[in-house]
């Protein structure tokens, strides 16, 4: 009796799913160390097997990427049944290669939150390794829907995008940051008020950040002093450290972003509408075995933090 299924190898799905990593034929194949023309014959196999086109054949630049619409389906269910015909010769004591598991982020977040929990969760866990992109806010949730390699996004999106869930992990409360000394630094109860017309350095436009620290000033019908603008927390803490102004920012608990920096700190409170930040996920789609235990090995380590509920 013939299955009724199609028979195909890990061997050819593992081409697959490492081209649509990479976005090369030579990468894929130097990943796996074999040739190109080995690679092409796994896809090739693969394709037939399953009577779909995965990839573009084309040669040279290309603004779309090397997978077609069929092959953009199918690859959640690929890294799937890796993921299981992994699970399958660990239970039977045979040692695999690494799992892989693509995170993009934005830049707040990869600095002060994902590089050290990578650190960590590489030392525990030796099988699966975490490969890290960085961009910026609006872009994580663009790459998060153009690449299907991409597992999911960690982000502080301030609306997701249409076609994406969102898990959150922890929220963020505002603080003042000043240079040691300034008056600012001295009030007892800091209000809004306090800083109208106060030299501020500010994130970028179109940050979730940004978006946050305007809408709680026009609220309030206070004017706001932009002087100075830049892309991140790190940027703004050093010109900060220089005397070029003062800022608004969000602070991780425990204090990290500010540790040993030359900067004087005050909370704001509620003034300003915390910012939440957690996991996207293209909607629909399940994380696989390796990146949840990724996921809940940040969420373990994130001080005070409840376990995680999905948004409504």
């Amino acid at each position: 009796m013939q299955p009724d299924v199609p028979s195909f190898s890990t061997d050819q799905v593992a081409a697959f799913v490492e081209l649509a990593r990479l976005g090369s034929l030579r990468a894929a194949a130097e990943r796996l160390s074999i040739s190109e023309q080995g690679l092409r014959n796994r896809l090739l196999a693969l394709e037939q097997r399953l009577g779909a086109q995965l990839y573009r054949k084309s040669r040279g630049p290309r603004r779309l990427g090397p997978l077609t619409e069929p092959g953009e389906r199918f690859l959640p269910a690929a890294i799937e049944f890796l993921e299981r015909s992994r699970a399958l010769c660990e239970a039977v004591g045979q040692s695999t290669s690494p799992r892989q598991v693509h995170v993009v982020s934005s830049q707040y977040l990869m600095l002060y939150l994902l590089v050290d929990a990578v650190r960590r969760f590489h030392a525990a866990h030796a099988d699966i390794r975490i490969r890290l992109s960085t961009e910026s806010e609006q872009a994580v949730e663009e790459s998060l829907l153009a690449d299907p390699a991409i597992a999911f996004a960690v982000a502080a999106p301030y609306d997701a995008a249409t076609g994406l869930d969102y898990l959150n992990l922890f929220s963020m409360t505002w603080s003042l940051i000043a240079p040691p000394g300034h008056r600012l630094l001295a009030k007892r109860k800091l209000t809004l008020a306090d800083l109208a017309d106060e030299p501020l350095i500010l994130f970028e436009r179109g940050s979730t950040g940004r978006q946050h620290v305007i809408e709680a000033f026009h609220e309030r019908q206070i004017p706001l002093r932009v002087e100075m603008e830049t892309t991140n927390t790190e940027i703004i803490v050093r010109m900060v450290e220089a005397g070029l102004g003062i800022s608004i920012v969000p602070l991780l608990a425990g204090g990290v972003v500010t540790r040993g920096r030359r900067v004087g700190v005050r909370g704001l409170g509620s003034a300003i509408r915390p910012i939440h930040s957690g996991i996207l996920t293209r909607r629909g789609e399940q994380l696989s075995p390796a990146s949840r235990a990724f996921v809940e090995f940040i969420r373990a380590r994130l001080p005070g933090a409840p376990a995680p509920q999905r948004a409504k």
